[in-house]
C-alpha cells in the first residue's frame, strides 16, 4: 500500500465537534479537504504545541468521525482518543509530505515552524482572511496579535499559499512586505458551498422577507439593518417586509444582542434563526426578496454565492472581494449608508428595474465549484 503524501491538520475539526454547533464557513472548507484528500493523508491534531500524526488506520477513522452527517458525541471522541492519542506519541512524521492546514487553527504555535522544518515539511496554507489586522475592532481582545503570529508563521514556514480569494492573497503580501518577511509561492482557488443546497424549494411565506446569513457580530452589521427596519416600519406601518437573521451569536456585539432580545415593536418583523440545517437555509434563501451583506469586511462571503446559485437577487457592501467573486451582478451599496441601503431593501419588495436587471444577469452565473479548486490546487502542487 503506497505511503499517503499529505498530512491534514484537522484541529479545528476536532475542536467544534467537541464545542458542538453546526459547521461554519471555515468548517465547511476544512470537511471539503478532508473529504478529497482524506484516504490519501495522515490526520494532525494539534494539542498545547505539540503536533500528533495519526496513523492510516486511526486517520480513516476520525475523518469517518468528522464526516459524518450526524454530529459528534464527546464520548466518541474521547473514546478514540484514548486509543489514537498514545499511538500517535509513537509515530514518526513522514519527511517531505505536504502538510495542509486550511483552517488557521494551530498557525500561531511557536512550535508550529519548527516541526515543519524537522521534518522538512512542505506546509500549504489556505488562507481565509486577514481580518484580526484589518479590522481588529470588530475581533475578540487578544485576535489581533494572535493572527499576526499565525500570518508570521505562515510567511516563515510556508512552502505554498492558497488565498480563497484575489483579495486575500494581497493582503498577505501587503502584510509580508511591512513585516520585510519572504511570500511563499501562491495561488488563488476560490472556495465552494455545501453540495446538498444544489436542490432547493423555495420557502413559502406570506409576506415579502429579506434574509442576511453569518454569525451575528460587530463586522456584519446587523445593527444596520436593525436602523432599516426600524425606519421601514414607520414609513410602511403593516406592510413593512420581513427580516431573516440566520446564524449563531458572536462576539463584539453586545450591545445589538440586547436589541434582539428585546425587539419591541420589530418583534413582529424581525426574525433570529440562531440554527439552520443546509436544506432549510437554501429554502429561505430561494423565496427571499433578497440577499442582504452589509459587512464591513469579507475573506470570500460564500451566502453572496449561494444566492446567486439560487437565483436569489443581493445587496451587499461595495467590497473588493464581491467584485472579484461576483463581479457587477449585485446591487452594491456602502456599509455605512443606511439611506441607501433603507431604499433599496424597500424598493427590491417589488419588480424594480434593478432586481429584474439581476435576476436576467443570474443566468449568467456560474458559481465556483470544488471539483475546480481541487484540480487547480493539485496541479500547483507539483509545482512545490
Amino acid at each position: 500500500m503506497p505511503e499517503r503524501e499529505f498530512l491534514i491538520d484537522v484541529s479545528r475539526l476536532v475542536w467544534r465537534a467537541w464545542r458542538g454547533g453546526l459547521p461554519t464557513g471555515i468548517d465547511r472548507v476544512c470537511l471539503a479537504y478532508v473529504e478529497h484528500f482524506g484516504s490519501r493523508a495522515h490526520a494532525v491534531v494539534q494539542r498545547r504545541g505539540v503536533q500528533l500524526v495519526l496513523s492510516p488506520s486511526h486517520s480513516d477513522r476520525l475523518f469517518r468521525l468528522l464526516l459524518a452527517d450526524k454530529p459528534m458525541r464527546r464520548l466518541s471522541l474521547v473514546m478514540f482518543w484514548t486509543v489514537a492519542g498514545p499511538a500517535a506519541l509513537r509515530k514518526r512524521t513522514r519527511r517531505g509530505a505536504i502538510y495542509l492546514n486550511v483552517g488557521h487553527t494551530g498557525l500561531n504555535e511557536s512550535s508550529l515552524p519548527a516541526w515543519i522544518a524537522r521534518h522538512r515539511l512542505r506546509a500549504v496554507y489556505l488562507i481565509h482572511d486577514l481580518i484580526p489586522l484589518t479590522h481588529p475592532q470588530f475581533c475578540r481582545p487578544g485576535e489581533e496579535e494572535k493572527h499576526r503570529r499565525r500570518m508570521e508563521n505562515v510567511l516563515i514556514s510556508g512552502s505554498g499559499l492558497i488565498g480563497n480569494s484575489g483579495a486575500t492573497v494581497d493582503e498577505v503580501a501587503a502584510f509580508a512586505r511591512s513585516r520585510e518577511l519572504p511570500m511563499p509561492p501562491s495561488i488563488v482557488a476560490w472556495i465552494s458551498g455545501h453540495s446538498t443546497t444544489d436542490v432547493r424549494h423555495p420557502r413559502f411565506h406570506s409576506k415579502p422577507y429579506f434574509v442576511t446569513v453569518g454569525t451575528i457580530e460587530g463586522r456584519k452589521n446587523h445593527q444596520l439593518l436593525l436602523d432599516v427596519w426600524r425606519r421601514l416600519l414607520v414609513d410602511l406601518g403593516d406592510h413593512t417586509p420581513e427580516l431573516l437573521i440566520v446564524g449563531q451569536r458572536g462576539w463584539q456585539a453586545e450591545g445589538l444582542l440586547k436589541q434582539l432580545d428585546n425587539l419591541g415593536q420589530l418583534q413582529d418583523y424581525v426574525r433570529e434563526l440562531g440554527t439552520c440545517e443546509d436544506e432549510e437555509l437554501a429554502a429561505w434563501i430561494s423565496g427571499a426578496r433578497a440577499l442582504l451583506m452589509p459587512s464591513f469586511a469579507e475573506g470570500f462571503g460564500l451566502p453572496v454565492v449561494e444566492a446567486l446559485r439560487f437565483r436569489t437577487p443581493v445587496i451587499v457592501s461595495d467590497l473588493p472581494v464581491f467584485r472579484e467573486i461576483v463581479g457587477d451582478i449585485p446591487t452594491y451599496v456602502d456599509p455605512s449608508d443606511a439611506d441607501s441601503w433603507k431604499d433599496w431593501i424597500q424598493a427590491f419588495t417589488g419588480d424594480t428595474p434593478e432586481r429584474n436587471r439581476q435576476l436576467a444577469r443570474m443566468a449568467e452565473f456560474r458559481p465556483p465549484e470544488w471539483n475546480e479548486h481541487f484540480a487547480k490546487v493539485e496541479e500547483w502542487f507539483n509545482c512545490l
